[in-house]
């Protein structure tokens, strides 16, 4: 699996468990990996180490995603898809080494691919706001 499919294979749990709210993340990794036998060690390891990370900076992530939000929204608001979308790009974005022009770049063809008309736009304008924030740190 190539590192764009092992992103969509992540994206496609993290949403899963939006849907679900399932609480045992390893039994639903365990399910995953079962209905997706195309999952080698490279994928499984990048999987648990976003759903995982994702998991243990959740207040984190949902605090940048809030505070990026324009003032009549809230996060119950945000479709399940593009929510997916942005958790799985900021625990990249925070947490790992990956470039952030690779991360909005793979958030924004997730975006197209999944979500709706103004997904690729919502995704775009959240990323690039933290990013900016970033950069003012630096």
């Amino acid at each position: 699996m190539n590192r764009t499919t092992i992103r969509e294979t992540t994206f496609q749990l993290i949403y899963s468990l939006e849907i679900q709210k399932q609480e045992d993340l390893e039994e639903a990794i365990e399910l995953y990996k079962e209905g997706n036998e195309s999952i080698d060690k490279k994928a499984e390891e990048y999987l648990r180490e976003a759903i995982f990370g994702i998991q243990k900076n959740k207040e984190e992530i949902n605090k940048q995603i809030e505070k990026n939000l324009k003032s009549d929204w809230k996060m119950e608001r945000i479709s399940k898809v593009d929510l997916a979308i942005l958790k799985l790009a900021i625990y990249e974005l925070k947490y790992t080494e990956i470039p952030f022009k690779v991360v909005i770049n793979e958030a924004i063809e997730l975006a197209k691919k999944y979500g709706e008309e103004s997904s690729k736009k919502f995704v775009n304008g959240i990323l690039a706001s933290i990013i900016k924030e970033e950069e003012g740190k630096a």
